[in-house]
């Protein structure tokens, strides 16, 4: 189908709302363009379904997800967008509003809210729990009707207080989509009933997601980090500037063997995957002038915060076809990929099988580990 076909079919599209014809529209003039500059093998790789950009586009203008500070904004407002800083809390929420239909992402709608309890807990002075209640009920139903991605997410916790316990309250009682939630633990912090609180919720409305607060502290520096979209911890003040995936089910069809996979062709696909990442992430950084924005320029986002991310998926697959060849060969586990993954050797019913998915984890924390980047957050 020619372009000029699919935009007629966008326009004409009789479900698309006109924002979403917008959005379509858009990544069709993006995907005219020719594909950033990547060598044959990459090229390939993806054609064959081994590597996956996860759709970002030919000519990556924004990161993939951004984590703005917005404690900084509040308390310094903005120049770009004329705000002064927030002084009450009805202007905390009005802030926050208008600032988050300026960041971007991968979907166009922001995916970091903000650690919404920390950021209102400053302008909770002069207001009861009722209003507080009724005010926060107002921006979650608003959150939820003008940017309405369940990858966007608000964190809270792990301290107890009004903001974190009202907006649990909330979500239970509207058991929206939008937006999604996660709640931060730590034990030394979070009272029980607290996380009593959290656990209800998930019975009615799948959320909030619970992260151990401590453990992704440790990984990050003072700034910190928020928790977004699938559940990704990503430096505050930065995020992901692209995704890239592996295959790892189509990785090991090319092994001849299981040490072929781990000596040969693990590594060979994955510097492919690297190669992808510099690829994109030099033409964002370097040509789409994304980083010459009023978020960076008002230190809201810090372009060293932000790092690649080098996604995986097929283990199961990959685990049962490795070890269907270590017993039958390469035809063997090319014809019956289901009788694989239902004896008893398979993934998830083998310690053999459990073990070797763990090898193939370790050589990629290896592999990423050991492999700079030119823009990620410390150099990964």
């Amino acid at each position: 189908m020619s372009l000029q076909e699919n935009i007629v079919q966008i326009v004409s599209h009789p479900h698309l709302s006109p924002k979403q014809k917008s959005n379509y529209l858009a990544l069709e003039a993006e995907n005219s363009l020719p594909y950033v500059a990547v060598s044959e093998q990459v090229s390939n790789a993806m054609k064959d379904g081994i590597i996956c950009d996860m759709f970002e586009g030919h000519a990556p203008f924004k990161p993939r997800y951004v984590l703005p500070d917005y404690a900084k904004y509040l308390k310094q407002g903005s120049e770009y967008l004329a705000l002064s800083p927030a002084e009450d809390f009805d202007d905390a929420l009005n802030a926050l509003m208008v600032l988050y239909h300026h960041v971007p992402s991968v979907t166009n709608i922001p995916v970091f809210l903000g650690h919404l309890d920390a950021l209102l807990m400053p302008f909770v002075a002069g207001l009861d729990a009722d209003a507080i209640y009724r005010k926060l009920t107002r921006f979650w139903i608003l959150l939820d009707r003008i940017l309405p991605d369940a990858f966007m997410h608000v964190n809270i916790g792990p301290t107890d207080n009004i903001i974190c316990r009202t907006l649990l309250r909330i979500d239970l009682e509207l058991q929206q989509i939008a937006p999604n939630l996660t709640f931060m633990y730590e034990p030394a912090i979070t009272p029980d009933d607290l996380l009593l609180q959290a656990t209800t919720n998930i019975c009615f409305c799948n959320k909030p997601h619970i992260a151990n607060y401590s453990l992704h502290a440790e990984t990050f520096d003072k700034r910190g980090f928020g928790i977004v979209s699938c559940y990704n911890a990503l430096p505050l003040a930065g995020g992901a500037n692209t995704l890239v995936r592996l295959n790892l089910k189509q990785v090991a069809l090319k092994a001849a063997s299981i040490d072929d996979f781990f000596q040969q062709v693990l590594p060979y696909y994955g510097q492919l995957t690297f190669e992808l990442i510099e690829a994109r992430s030099a033409f964002l950084h370097q040509q789409s002038h994304f980083f010459d924005s009023f978020l960076v320029k008002e230190q809201l986002i810090v372009e060293d915060r932000f790092a690649p991310m080098f996604g995986i998926y097929g283990m199961a697959e990959a685990v049962n076809i490795l070890q269907a060849l270590s017993a039958k060969g390469l035809a063997a586990a090319i014809r019956s990929p289901e009788a694989i993954s239902q004896s008893s050797n398979a993934y998830g019913h083998s310690q053999a099988a459990n073990e070797l998915g763990l090898r193939i984890s370790a050589a990629l924390a290896n592999m990423v580990t050991s492999t700079p980047v030119t823009y990620g957050y410390k150099g990964r």
